[in-house]
């Protein structure tokens, strides 16, 4: 039996999840994405790179977007940044700016990996004495016990990304935006990774979207992972994830709908490229 509830982008039955997924989903949504469309370039010479995108995430869900490259993903996770405007729609993030991470992990060189964060709890007005034990909080959360005082370049790809999240969260928002942050990654970094963002997902009770082009992680990461076409970008397809976390890559229900996604994400390309 398949693992998943598989539905179409408007779709409302939610059988096969839990009480407390409904419950979230039932909430207010902690963005709201109402009828999008982002376009680029002069009037008459525009590239349509999103058409009528709506999607909700509810509060404490993790989303994970999925498409073809240049289908939109990333163009849709700057516009609920907020580092964008949509050509037309709305874009509402009730509880305020969302925390953005990035596939690179942009930091600082010329400041320790505490300072780093640091820098993001002084934009979000902590004051400056709660400073250093909240970034020693933070490195701690996300397993870099006793880092504080290294520079970017003493800090494998792992340990940086570790940062970038820890900076992240240093923001305070409820809403976690990831744009392929572990794609740049070995495997078992990677692996290591997943677990990590899961745990603090859980813990700290965050609303996350994520973009990434590797279906096996879109499946262990998320509760549903949302299918974009290719460009201009349209929901496709979604599927609410019915497995137990902690997951693993590895696993028979990750990988069975890993093949199901797979094959819906090809048929999306070849309709692309017919056209």
């Amino acid at each position: 039996m398949t693992p998943a509830l598989t539905t179409s982008a408007d779709a409302t039955d939610t059988t096969g999840t839990d009480t407390t997924a409904d419950d979230a989903r039932a909430a207010a949504p902690a963005v709201r994405i109402s009828h999008v469309h982002k376009s680029f370039g002069r009037p008459g010479a525009q590239t349509h790179v999103l058409d009528d995108i709506t999607l909700d995430v509810a509060p404490g869900e993790f989303v994970t977007l999925l498409g073809a490259s240049g289908c939109g993903k990333s163009t849709l996770l700057n516009l609920v940044a907020g580092l964008d405007q949509p050509t037309r729609g709305s874009i509402e993030v009730p509880g305020g700016r969302p925390a953005l991470m990035f596939q690179e992990h942009a930091l600082f060189p010329w400041l320790t990996a505490g300072r780093n964060v640091e820098l993001a709890l002084k934009l979000a007005g902590v004051p400056r004495p709660e400073r250093r034990p909240e970034a020693e909080r933070l490195l701690e959360l996300v397993r870099l016990n006793g880092s504080y005082g290294k520079r970017v370049h003493e800090l494998s790809g792992g340990m940086r990304q570790r940062v970038a999240m820890a900076r992240a969260l240093a923001q305070g928002s409820k809403v976690l935006l990831m744009d392929e942050p572990f794609a740049a990654l070995d495997a078992i970094t990677r692996d290591v990774l997943h677990d990590e963002i899961t745990r603090i997902w859980t813990e700290r009770q965050l609303s996350v979207l994520f973009v990434t082009h590797n279906v096996r992680e879109a499946v262990r990461l998320a509760q549903r992972v949302v299918l974009l076409s290719s460009r201009p970008g349209q929901v496709a397809r979604e599927w609410r994830i019915d497995l137990p976390q902690p997951r693993r890559i590895e696993s028979a229900g990750v990988a069975d709908l890993s093949i199901e996604i797979t094959e819906e994400l090809r048929g999306e390309i070849r309709r692309h490229v017919q056209h």
